[in-house]
């Protein structure tokens, strides 16, 4: 069975005549009539009876009625999910674990006003991976933490990075001082690292992670200190006033993959970075 004969079926019980069912379905009469004993011939089945002069549906024409309602209602509904599904923009973004909280939300806001058909998808990966992934096509976005002597991207974010601990300062008494930390590329990993080797203060790494729950966690139960961005620090306690090194300002940046596919044009990213 087609669905177009089904229609035409559909039309002519609306009608109630071949011909008028022809002009609703914009086809000839010869072309429907045709339609209609096709039916009959698929289902081996009388569809239609004469009454006078008039062509009636038979029982088994009624009950084919009733079955071609429900599929043509599933066919228009599965043809309108696929057409809308088709006009979603699709967009991979990138974004390190610790701007999820304070960074991402609003980017993801913005970026729905801008695009209201929007299909997001959205991976928590540290910066240098992002950039990866934006130059093999695996990302489209990404929100990346940007080195001090680059003109990289749109700065979404300033911020700075802090020294935390759980809020018990005796921590700080323990010898070697334990530490946990980003993983290697992070900026703060370095300055931290280098600038206690430079004061000579001793200081045992308990762990890196990519993870800024993780370490969260360990300093929320008194295990180290850690060194992050003040936006990432969540409860945990920015300790001040201390010998401990100074750690850098860093800029948050939007930046989009440059293949010649990209979904993203320059204007959009621009819109969007300035609008966050």
């Amino acid at each position: 069975m087609e669905i177009d004969a089904l229609k035409s079926l559909l039309a002519f019980v609306d009608t109630g005549s071949i011909t008028r069912a022809a002009k609703q379905v914009n086809r000839t009469q010869s072309a429907v009539s045709m339609q209609m004993k096709k039916l009959e011939q698929d289902l081996g089945k009388v569809l239609f009876e004469k009454n006078g002069r008039n062509l009636i549906l038979s029982k088994d024409g009624h009950q084919l009625v009733g079955y071609a309602k429900q599929l043509i209602a599933h066919y228009d509904s599965t043809l309108n999910a696929v057409k809308t599904d088709r006009n979603k923009l699709r967009i991979r973004l990138g974004c390190p674990d610790d701007y999820a909280d304070a960074i991402l939300p609003s980017v993801v806001k913005k970026m729905h006003q801008l695009w209201p058909s929007l299909d997001l998808q959205i991976r928590c990966l540290p910066s240098n991976i992002i950039r990866q992934q934006l130059d093999n096509g695996e990302l489209d976005l990404g929100i990346v933490t940007r080195s001090f002597d680059s003109e990289e991207g749109i700065i979404i974010a300033k911020d700075s990075g802090v020294w935390v601990s759980n809020g018990d300062c005796k921590i700080l008494e323990q010898m070697p001082l334990p530490l946990v930390t980003f993983q290697l590329d992070c900026r703060f990993h370095h300055a931290a690292i280098e600038g206690l080797h430079k004061q000579g203060t001793q200081f045992k790494l308990i762990a890196m992670s990519g993870s800024v729950a993780a370490m969260q966690g360990l300093i929320k139960q008194g295990m180290a200190i850690g060194a992050m961005a003040r936006l990432s620090i969540g409860e945990l306690t920015e300790l001040k006033n201390t010998h401990l090194p100074a750690l850098p300002d860093i800029s948050i940046v939007l930046i989009s993959n440059v293949h010649t596919n990209s979904k993203i044009s320059q204007t959009e990213l621009l819109q969007l970075g300035n609008s966050v």
